[in-house]
């Protein structure tokens, strides 16, 4: 197995003089350096095809015992050093202080066809920044950011990606729901690949030590390889960068709402400097519409990272980020403005993306009144978003008698729509109607449009958890149905037609299915 490495951010950047791999405060230091724990007996579970190709790994070599040796952390690559980054964070909106790859150890970075990719192993043991933790990962969580990760950059969306899946052979104690009931689990370990994994905590970690010096530093570093266009450090550039980094954080959420995904746990350590989904934790779709559903069961309380939010924590995490930018530029200002930007393109973007969901192409006035009134439909009884706007694309114009059957298995209680509730989604029916009529598409041209946006395959709680209960029995065929089938959400794909539907309802309060802990 031949693999061109590329190391930069270990080569380029300063590393912790410590080489002790013991639980501390690490100052000066982007990085330390540390070794994986060797897995007690590592066997790979599921592997990317797209991401070997990616990285320059043939297909043949993924049975080897070179392909299982570095990527479960059994051995080091020839000539790379692995690393544990640091950072600091604000965490549920506090300040944490210094935080760093608490379970997450670099190995390399990998240059091919021209793209640079860091890889990474999350769950291959302890490293300075693992506080109280043992820096090991176990089969559920690893399954459930295996499986999401590939999944949501088939649905557009931009994200980390994964390479592979492996058990460890180890066992690794957890308390899953945080309630005293600890236990052993499978441990594995996932290898996570992405063009880079600094966050908006690395730059905070060196603010708020007033340590400029290497806040220039990696700040250069940051836009030396992955934001060249802007061109030699300045602090107009300074700015532009700030500015890229917000234009692709509003992307990314943006995305977000329109699949109906929830994060669940933004703090401004797993917001990645180049706008991709990072850190999958307690995430979790929309089943049911809910602006105020979060999956997280530490967030259960004040719902901070709630769906209807996470536009606003978006910003909240870019004024974070800003105040750490600041030293370079010593002007409030441009941030300021770049900030209140946000906000206004938020708005402008949202609403070009609910025209797309809605199959409409030109803008035309009250279509934000339309959106509205259809956010206030879906809430008067629980309706299954994502099968919602897949069913709405076989709507056709001037047929709006008895069009609400076209949703109808979207609604969770069809039974509760009569009455005032079937009236105003009528209402609702009757505008939408008018408004396709001021289009020039026809309707089988909409439904394509429709379904390139509204997914029919989404990673919902319970499939994931039904292929983690397959795994924990060494059954791992669910795992590759559920990684085939996300590979195209867009398609109708008969073989798969039994997961477009929504959520059952043993899997309503099912630890999993709906609540997750940071943990899971």
């Amino acid at each position: 197995m031949k693999l061109k490495i590329a190391d930069s951010f270990n080569k380029e950047l300063s590393s912790d003089a410590n080489l002790d791999n013991t639980r501390r405060k690490v100052f000066g230091a982007m990085y330390s350096y540390v070794k994986p724990k060797r897995p007690l007996s590592p066997e790979l579970i599921h592997v990317s095809p797209e991401m070997c190709e990616n990285i320059g790994i043939h297909k043949e070599e993924v049975d080897s015992q070179a392909f299982l040796n570095v990527f479960s952390g059994s051995e080091l690559y020839k000539e790379t050093q692995p690393y544990a980054m640091a950072y600091a964070g604000h965490q549920f909106g506090n300040w944490a202080g210094q935080l760093g790859d608490g379970r997450a150890i670099n190995l390399f970075e990998v240059q091919h066809n021209k793209k640079r990719w860091a890889i990474q192993l999350k769950g291959a043991g302890e490293t300075p920044y693992s506080r109280q933790g043992d820096g090991l990962a176990v089969l559920r969580s690893s399954v459930r950011e295996y499986l999401c990760s590939e999944a949501m950059h088939h649905l557009g969306v931009p994200t980390t990606r994964a390479l592979s899946l492996m058990l460890s052979g180890d066992e690794v104690l957890r308390d899953m729901l945080y309630n005293g009931n600890a236990a052993y689990e499978k441990g594995a370990i996932v290898c996570r690949v992405a063009p880079s994994f600094i966050r908006f905590g690395n730059f905070e970690l060196f603010a708020s030590r007033n340590d400029t010096e290497n806040l220039k530093k990696l700040t250069d570093y940051t836009i030396k390889h992955f934001y060249p266009e802007l061109g030699a450090p300045s602090k107009e550039v300074y700015i532009q960068f700030f500015k890229a980094v917000a234009d692709k954080t509003l992307d990314m959420i943006i995305h977000w709402q329109r699949v109906g995904f929830v994060h669940g746990v933004m703090n401004t350590d797993n917001m990645s400097i180049l706008g991709q989904t990072i850190d999958y934790g307690p995430y979790g779709w929309l089943e049911g519409f809910d602006f105020g559903w979060t999956p997280n069961t530490t967030d259960r309380e004040h719902k901070r990272y709630r769906y209807g939010n996470q536009p606003n924590i978006g910003l909240w995490n870019l004024l974070q980020l800003a105040n750490a930018l600041y030293a370079l530029v010593d002007e409030a200002e441009p941030f300021e403005t770049i900030l209140n930007q946000y906000q206004k393109d938020f708005e402008e973007a949202f609403l070009n993306m609910m025209r797309s969901k809605l199959g409409l192409d030109f803008k035309k006035e009250g279509d934000q009144k339309l959106v509205e009134d259809l956010e206030d439909c879906l809430l008067l009884s629980e309706t299954d978003m994502t099968i919602f706007y897949r069913l709405l694309s076989n709507f056709e114009k001037g047929k709006v008698e008895n069009s609400l059957e076209i949703v109808k298995q979207a609604f969770y209680n069809p039974e509760e729509i009569q009455g005032k509730k079937e009236e105003k989604w009528n209402d609702w029916i009757i505008d939408y109607d008018k408004r396709l009529k001021l289009e020039e598409a026809t309707d089988q041209q909409r439904q394509i449009k429709m379904n390139a946006v509204n997914p029919k395959y989404v990673l919902r709680n319970y499939m994931a958890q039904l292929a983690i209960d397959d795994a924990n029995e060494g059954k791992y065929g669910l795992i590759d149905d559920l990684f085939q089938m996300l590979k195209n959400p867009y398609s109708n794909q008969p073989k798969y037609e039994k997961w477009f539907a929504k959520r059952p309802e043993w899997a309503r309060h099912k630890a999993g299915c709906s609540m997750l802990s940071c943990s899971s």
